[in-house]
């Protein structure tokens, strides 16, 4: 490794002195060889001047090199001399490398050449415009954004061309005069760069230059490797020795100059001259520089300021500071490059002093409450809350396992580096015990009435100051009035570019580092970048963290806890920035609004950094007695922050829990003797209880089964659409016969709510599957689902609100699986708008304690039911009754309070899903009317006679048959299989909910009807009549409902499909014939031979109706009279276990 620099520099030198050699061979044969003319026939051919041409405007880099050789040497090339001209200017500017700008010599050393007087004159004037600053006018009308970009692409252009030109000079091409070389012509061109841009936005193109021809052009001769300055070091710290020396070194360095004056491309004048204007201008730089630091150095203050006012920097100063630490930055970096090259020193840059603001907050002796000085155990319980919190706090990484020793400053021997270690502990535990002890004895002395009230902090007190003294003698963190802030990080102005950028790169993605992982792994990044500046930079980022980041500060106080181990400076200086802020803000205590949030950064900032032991305890309890000797305002609230952030680890720590115990007792004290506030109150015992909660059981975790935990996890975790069937499976292989299981599947599936929303469907759609192999495991369901909406409306608890909604989402998925029949659906709607009111009917105003006008959640859990099923009540009886039941429930809805937004528009959306073109109410009296009309058709309907019930039911059947409905008869025949029943009323009857219905309902009735309808289709396909027909002739030929009644009444015999009637008296039949003259149907009687065949077909056509009639009827009637009885002794079998017996007779 140590022979690295020698390597480098005896490399540099071969190249330099084989650069100066083959620069001093093209010269000659350019001087000697020009005008000089071909020796071999040239070829004109215009194809290929023009491919000449177009080659050289591409590139004269190395790629073009030989062919563009061969084609000058070849080509006539006379009358396109001025063509090649231009076109040899526009590819020198594509020439980026060392190689492709010698290449570009050569071209044109080629060209000059063989045309010294017509082409070299106008490729020279080319490039000095080329190479012309750019006009002052120009550059004054462009904006401050423009004129960056188009600095930026002008050095671009000018660089290659500069450097090549630089090369032409010193082979003979450009040339001052004769028998001079080009170097004037360099200097001025340099100079005209430099000398019209006061913006420095040229300086690069001077770095550029330096690099590659400062030995030539100015005869500059590096020191040696020993001497010579790094790009690491920090700026300012080359001495006037060490530059002296570097100059001096001329022949005995690893650079040897020419052994003549003669072998130099460059007159001896124009090198001094040379050196003495890039000497000049580096003044220039310097002076900027210096001029822009205490700029920067200034704002930097007046930020501060800013933000102690107003706790934060406002979005256009920050931005201000941030263009003006970017300028300043490519400045620094810029001139560090100048120092290297020309091989001066920068100048010493000052680190700005900050002014001390902060107060001595003194403390009064006679404010404190005296308490015994008996020792208390520490209580019960740990300095943290959780395995993580300790975690946190105390496993900090140790930063010599992941950086070597030399970086992070590490020398000692081995062999005592125990016993030091074991002397520093020594002296920290003494200092601390030093400092605990000297709060000890203060708090003994203290004495404070109870009723007299406690004085403000308003100034400084004498103790105060005195205590403050005495914390500078032992070498505290606390400042004493007087004494200097800790210095701000001015700038990185110190750091290298590579390691300022590394180092605000970081900085700049702490904000993201909120986890162990993360701030750790910046904590390494940032040793591996560790300065004073960067430091200073570190301190000055985190006493600027954003008043609203409070998450970021246990992580920040993290990274100052893992680095503070090696480099203490950082958390002194730290605790030093947030004390003083702690002073200023109690200074500033009659501001409380504004800077609240400053408060609370600040004090959450130290209680995080005490738990990781960056603070000193001496500090902290300070600082909580300062707050306690003004017990009044803000001091409330911090001593509260204090108490939550770090109460709990300094009670339960063994240094600090005699002296904070009782500062504890003496804050309870004072919270009795006080009045304060509610919110304060509340404060301090949150606070309290927190640091010190009170003891209390563990709450015991329910144990379960691994065949529990299996079926949770297989219904709340692995369902979804694409494991449904996989599920049921594993479902199907559990142990059926194992009670735990059972109970435990039917907890599973009889709670909806525990399941996403959206899987609801999934769980029906399970139950329906388990339906074919366990009937009964579904029916529990259905029925405890029931119970539970139920229980629901009973209890009508806000708590169980969100279970409710699941839980009628879930009856209606079961229905759409037919797990039960629509009847059920119905009953809960109308026990959804019944239920709790008296006699089953809603008032407007009607203070009912189920059902408040206020509650609004039942109209949501029938908005729920109608969006999950009520599509499917959209033909036959199904459509009438929720028609019925939509007109009741706009009766229930305009009895509550105005709906409130998202109500509103629920129950909008759903009954326009389910009934598109449904009339929706204005008034309560519209609605009541409504429903009125709807029960007295519905009674009506009840008492009707057995024709007029047959003509409803063949209403109905037509409605069907329009809908193609499967439910209805399509083509039945005359003779209704419940003639000589009253069938169940459509609308559906309100009862009280104390009443107990026995026996079959209406509802089941009307199914029973509808089921025997479809069995008595038998004459379907007799018939082979349009439909339309049908019905047309059917409505024609039906008698009227009188005529039909007074015939029922004269005889027994039943109206046929023709409309006639028949008889069997002397061997006829008698049929009626029905005519229609305009609009009045007429009767004929028609004697027909009761032997023809229609006579036969219609009475055997009767015979077997009647016989089949009877026999469905006698069927029915043993079924009711079987369910009435077992229902009968179900119930005498209950009351026989009450207390009254009750005997059922009949």
């Amino acid at each position: 490794m140590d022979g690295g620099p020698n390597l480098n520099g005896i490399s540099k030198v071969d190249d330099e002195e084989a650069r100066r050699l083959k620069r001093a061979a093209l010269k000659e044969l350019n001087v000697d060889h020009a005008g000089q003319e071909p020796s071999k026939a040239l070829d004109s051919s215009l194809k290929r001047h023009t491919a000449l041409i177009k080659r050289m405007r591409l590139s004269l880099g190395s790629e073009n090199h030989a062919q563009i050789l061969k084609d000058i040497e070849s080509l006539s090339l006379e009358k396109y001399v001025e063509e090649i001209s231009g076109a040899a200017v526009e590819g020198i500017g594509r020439c980026k490398t060392e190689k492709d700008v010698w290449s570009a010599v050569e071209i044109i050393s080629a060209l000059h050449r063989r045309f010294p007087a017509t082409f070299t004159p106008g490729a020279v004037s080319a490039l000095a415009t080329a190479l012309a600053p750019p006009p002052k006018a120009a550059v004054s009308v462009l904006g401050s954004e423009q004129k960056d970009k188009e600095d930026s692409s002008r050095v671009s252009r000018q660089r290659p061309v500069l450097r090549v030109c630089a090369e032409l000079a010193l082979v003979g091409i450009i040339r001052d005069g004769p028998t001079r070389s080009g170097g004037e012509w360099i200097m001025k061109v340099v100079k005209d760069l430099l000398s019209n841009d006061p913006t420095l936005s040229s300086l690069p193109l001077l770095s550029t230059f330096l690099k590659s021809y400062s030995r030539p052009y100015l005869g500059i001769v590096p020191p040696t490797p020993a001497k010579q300055i790094s790009a690491s070091s920090e700026p300012g710290t080359l001495s006037e020795e060490a530059t002296k020396a570097a100059i001096a070194t001329n022949g005995n360095g690893h650079f040897p100059s020419p052994s003549q004056e003669s072998d130099e491309l460059v007159e001896k004048d124009i090198r001094d001259r040379f050196k003495k204007m890039c000497e000049g201008y580096f003044d220039s730089v310097c002076k900027k520089l210096v001029i822009e630091h205490n700029r920067l150095q200034e704002q930097d203050r007046k930020n501060h300021e800013a933000y102690i006012r107003s706790g934060e920097i406002f979005e256009d100063r920050q931005q201000a500071y941030e263009k003006m630490t970017k300028g300043y930055e490519k400045l620094l970096a810029s001139c560090q490059t100048l120092s290297e090259l020309l091989y001066l020193p920068l100048p010493q840059l000052k680190t700005a002093t900050q002014k001390t603001d902060s107060i001595q907050i003194g403390t009064n002796s006679k404010s404190l409450l005296g308490g015994d000085a008996d020792t208390d155990e520490v209580p019960r319980g740990g300095k943290w809350e959780d395995e993580e919190e300790r975690r946190f706090f105390e496993d900090v990484p140790d930063l010599k396992d992941y950086i070597p020793k030399g970086v992070l400053g590490i020398v000692e021997d081995e062999s005592d580096s125990e016993e030091t270690k074991e002397a520093k502990e020594q002296l920290e535990k003494e200092r601390v015990e030093a400092e605990v002890k000297k709060f000890e004895e203060e708090l003994a002395d203290l004495e404070v009435d109870d009723e007299q009230r406690m004085p403000p902090v308003n100034g400084l007190h004498e103790n105060g100051i005195q205590e403050d003294e005495e914390a500078d003698d032992d070498g505290m963190a606390t400042p004493t009035p007087g004494s200097a802030k800790p210095s701000p990080p001015g700038t990185p102005q110190m750091a290298p570019q590579g390691p300022s950028q590394l180092l605000t790169a970081l900085l700049a993605r702490l904000p993201d580092a909120t986890n162990r992982a993360l701030i750790d792994q910046a904590a390494v990044d940032f040793a591996f970048l560790n300065s004073k500046a960067a430091r200073k930079r570190l301190v000055k980022f985190m006493g600027q963290i954003p008043k609203a980041r409070l998450d970021l500060l246990p992580h920040y106080s993290r990274l100052i806890a893992t680095l503070n181990k090696y480099m203490p400076d950082i958390g002194t200086d730290l605790v030093a920035v947030l004390d003083d802020e702690f002073r200023y803000l109690q200074r500033k205590k009659n501001v409380v609004k504004e800077l609240a949030e400053v408060r609370r950064k600040n004090i959450t900032f130290l209680a995080n950094l005490t738990k990781f032991r960056v603070v000193p305890p001496h500090v902290i309890l300070h600082m909580f007695k300062v707050c306690l000797d003004d017990f009044s305002g803000t001091n409330i609230d911090n001593l509260a922050m204090l108490l939550e952030g770090c109460g709990r680890y300094l009670l339960r720590s063994e240094d600090t829990h005699q002296p904070f115990s009782r500062m504890i007792e003496l804050l309870r004290r004072k919270q009795s003797t006080q009045h304060l506030d509610q919110r304060q109150l509340l404060l301090l015992e949150n606070a309290y209880y927190q640091a010190n909660p009170p003891e209390r059981t563990v709450k015991q975790e329910k144990e379960r089964t691994p065949m529990e935990l299996f079926i949770l996890h297989l219904i709340y975790d692995v369902l979804t659409k694409k494991t449904i069937d996989k599920v049921l499976k594993f479902i199907r292989k559990l142990d059926w016969n194992d009670e735990v299981v059972r109970r435990t599947l039917h907890k599973v599936f009889t709670k909806p709510w525990k399941v996403k929303f959206s899987n609801i469907a999934l769980l029906a759609m399970l139950t329906y599957d388990l339906q074919r192999y366990y009937p009964a495991f579904a029916i529990a369901v259905v029925d405890q689902v029931l119970e539970d909406i139920r229980r629901g409306l009973e209890q009508n608890v806000y708590s169980i609100n969100q279970r409710r909604l699941a839980t009628i989402k879930y009856l209606g998925e079961l229905y759409i699986y037919r797990l039960f029949g629509s009847s059920i659906i119905f009953d809960t709607f109308w026990t959804l708008v019944t239920f709790g009111h008296p006699e089953g009917r809603p008032l407007p105003g009607q203070q009912t304690p189920l059902d408040m006008p206020d509650d609004y959640f039942r109209i949501r859990l029938v908005c729920v039911l109608l969006d999950t099923c009520g599509m499917c009540f959209d033909r036959g009886t199904q459509l009438k009754k929720l028609d019925n039941f939509l007109t009741f429930f706009q009766m229930y809805v305009l009895c509550k309070d105005p709906l409130p937004m998202d109500v509103d528009f629920m129950l909008s959306d759903s009954i326009e899903a389910v009934r598109p073109r449904a009339i929706m109410f204005k008034t309560f009296e519209e609605a009541a009317a409504a429903v009125d009309e709807m029960f007295s058709v519905a009674f009506q309907n009840a008492g009707l006679t057995t024709g007029e019930d047959s003509g409803d039911d063949e209403d109905e059947d037509d409605n069907a048959r329009r809908d193609a409905d499967d439910d209805e008869d399509g083509e039945g025949g005359p003779e209704s299989p419940t003639d000589e029943r009253a069938p169940s009323p459509e609308a559906v009857l309100l009862k009280s909910s104390s009443q107990e219905v026995l026996g079959p309902s209406e509802e089941d009735e009307a199914e029973f009807a509808k089921e025997l309808a479809k069995m008595v289709t038998d004459t379907a396909d007799a018939r082979k009549v349009d439909k339309k027909t049908a019905l047309a002739l059917w409505d024609q030929t039906v008698p009227p409902p009188v005529v039909r009644k007074k015939r029922g009444e004269d005889a027994e015999d039943t109206v046929d499909p023709a409309g006639g009637s028949q008889g069997d008296q002397a061997g006829v039949m008698k049929f009626t014939l029905f005519t229609k003259r305009g609009n009045k149907p007429q009767m004929k009687q028609l004697a027909i031979p009761a032997e023809s065949t229609l006579a036969i077909q219609t009475r055997t056509a009767q015979m077997q109706d009647k016989v089949e009639q009877q026999h469905l009827k006698r069927l029915v009637l043993d079924y009711e009279q079987r369910e009435e009885a077992e229902e009968l002794r179900a119930l005498e079998a209950r009351n026989r276990a009450g207390a009254i017996k009750i005997r059922y007779v009949g």
